[in-house]
């Protein structure tokens, strides 16, 4: 049997992806190794024919056809999230009508199975582990169901992904998911209703085998593609202990962590400690709002323990960098809103904050109480387009009020002067406020592929190429956070690259004229 295992690409460009590596003519990349896949292909059964495309980095040609693109394989199984909805379902249409079986699993699908339905032969809701044996020997006898629904399983029982079927030298980060589910209430969240909020944990001697496994295949920094990774600390103490050992086993050549966490994490000092002594310093942030009625409506008391800018600079003192997520939108939010967030974000120390509307998706309470009230409009998988869309009507702004306001926002605080302010005031935050600065300047390291693209962000104006050059210049005395300014920089031509596409600008190379 031959199976093509497909993640298709985005619909649209977003603060996450790396899509401006292909605009700008430097290749496909992507920010995060694609763990969907790699895990699925550990499923499928010995002696299969396997392959693996991520769209990311491999785009699938317009027509495939029989050895081209996969279009040979007996089955095509393919897996996305709301962001790659569209991409999905044309995929599925195409290899259908090539006579394919085409089976399509993962979030979108199991949040919204009646979208995804009419494009699928056999249509996978759920978490895989507990129905792969049965569902692939089905495929293998050729007399698959139509549907199949996963559990929650015990993730002790999940294989080491199959990281040797991957194109790992065009991703920036590898990726290990240690736990799934959250516990906490955020009426706007998803992830619960797909993960449930009773959180589910591989063992930490698991989590190491997938390490090994990665490190052999060339990574030194890892996204740990958890949920909310610190939430249960005895657990979490656990899991970075492990992670601590093993990188002083690797001492010359360790490895760098990413996760994400609520931002309750900064009241923890010893948790703090222990994550960094593990290796993982950067961490991603719900923050939301600064609006606390609009954190106690949306059930998000934990942002609530204390100021969000103290928490902040805590978490940032101890040497752990945080990008994070501000969402506009809430029905507690009025137009005055968008100034509120200007001045605060413009005093933190955060240089990346992915800034998008309040979006109600499929089966969350949020979702339920708005279509109550009438307050939702248009298909629910529209709002993921880019950040810059809702299926909500707020309650105290119209639409255009919050898109608008929503825009004038990121043109602001994504500008070459507030983002280099951003960056200032994360060097003099970063572990301690300067404690581990060097006696005499350290020349950042740039390999060709970062220089390639901080050349052509400075292709974008003189106040592009200022930002870059006082970033890099004041780096060189912090050699500590070197490695967190660069990815900033490379984040920012991502973020502008996605506000173009946002704004109807092509996709230009800002040095194509000029060579």
């Amino acid at each position: 049997m031959r199976i093509h295992i497909i993640n298709p690409a985005a619909d649209f460009p977003s603060y996450h992806t790396a899509d401006v590596f292909a605009a700008w003519g430097l290749g496909g990349r992507t920010s995060v190794a694609d763990l969907s896949t790699a895990t699925l292909a550990a499923f499928v059964p010995a002696g299969w024919d396997i392959r693996l495309t991520d769209e990311a980095l491999t785009p699938l040609p317009e027509h495939p056809a029989a050895g081209d693109g996969g279009g040979d394989a007996d089955i095509v199984a393919i897996t996305g999230k709301v962001s790659q909805r569209n991409r999905m379902l044309q995929l599925a249409d195409r290899y259908r009508a090539l006579g394919r079986r085409v089976v399509i699993g993962g979030s979108y699908a199991s949040l919204s199975p009646d979208d995804v339905r009419p494009h699928a032969d056999v249509l996978v809701t759920g978490e895989i582990e507990d129905i792969a044996e049965e569902l692939f020997a089905d495929l293998s006898a050729g007399r698959p169901r139509d549907r199949y629904e996963g559990t929650r399983p015990d993730l002790r029982r999940s294989p080491v992904p199959r990281w040797d079927l991957y194109p790992n030298d065009r991703a920036n980060l590898g990726a290990i998911q240690t736990s799934r589910g959250c516990p906490f209430q955020c009426d706007f969240c998803d992830v619960i209703q797909y993960l449930g909020r009773k959180q589910r944990h591989k063992d930490p001697e698991q989590v190491v085998a997938e390490l090994e496994v990665l490190y052999r295949h060339g990574y030194r920094r890892v996204f740990l593609a958890d949920d909310n990774f610190t939430v249960y600390r005895n657990r979490a103490h656990d899991m970075l202990a492990a992670l601590r050992r093993w990188n002083e086993a690797h001492a010359d050549a360790p490895v760098r962590f990413m996760t994400q966490v609520s931002i309750d994490l900064a009241r923890d000092a010893d948790l703090m400690a222990a994550c960094k002594a593990a290796g993982l310093d950067s961490v991603f942030i719900g923050i939301e709002t600064i609006n606390e009625d609009s954190l106690r409506q949306a059930g998000k008391r934990q942002n609530l323990y204390q100021s969000t800018a103290d928490s902040l600079a805590a978490i940032l003192s101890q040497g752990i960098a945080v990008s994070g997520g501000i969402i506009v939108g809430f029905d507690a939010d009025g137009p005055d809103i968008f100034e509120r967030l200007a001045g605060f974000i413009h005093d933190q120390a955060v240089p990346v904050l992915s800034v998008g509307a309040l979006v109600a998706p499929p089966g969350t309470p949020l979702h339920d109480r708005l279509a109550a009230e009438g307050r939702l409009t248009g298909a629910d998988w529209q709002s993921a387009a880019s950040p810059f869309t809702t299926n909500i009507r707020p309650a105290r702004m119209s639409r255009r009020q919050l898109l608008d306001g929503l825009s004038r926002l990121c043109d602001d605080i994504y500008s070459p002067a507030a983002y280099s302010r951003r960056i200032a005031n994360f060097l003099s935050a970063y572990g301690g406020g300067g404690a581990a600065s060097a006696p005499v300047p350290h020349p950042v390291p740039l390999p060709p592929l970062l220089r390639s693209v901080l050349k052509r962000l400075s292709g974008l104006g003189a106040a592009e190429k200022r930002m870059i050059l006082g970033a890099l210049s004041a780096a060189q005395w912090r050699p500590d956070a070197q490695a967190e300014v660069v990815e900033a920089l490379v984040r920012y031509a991502q973020i502008r690259h996605m506000l173009s596409a946002a704004a109807g600008q092509p996709a230009a190379d800002p040095l194509a004229a000029t060579g």
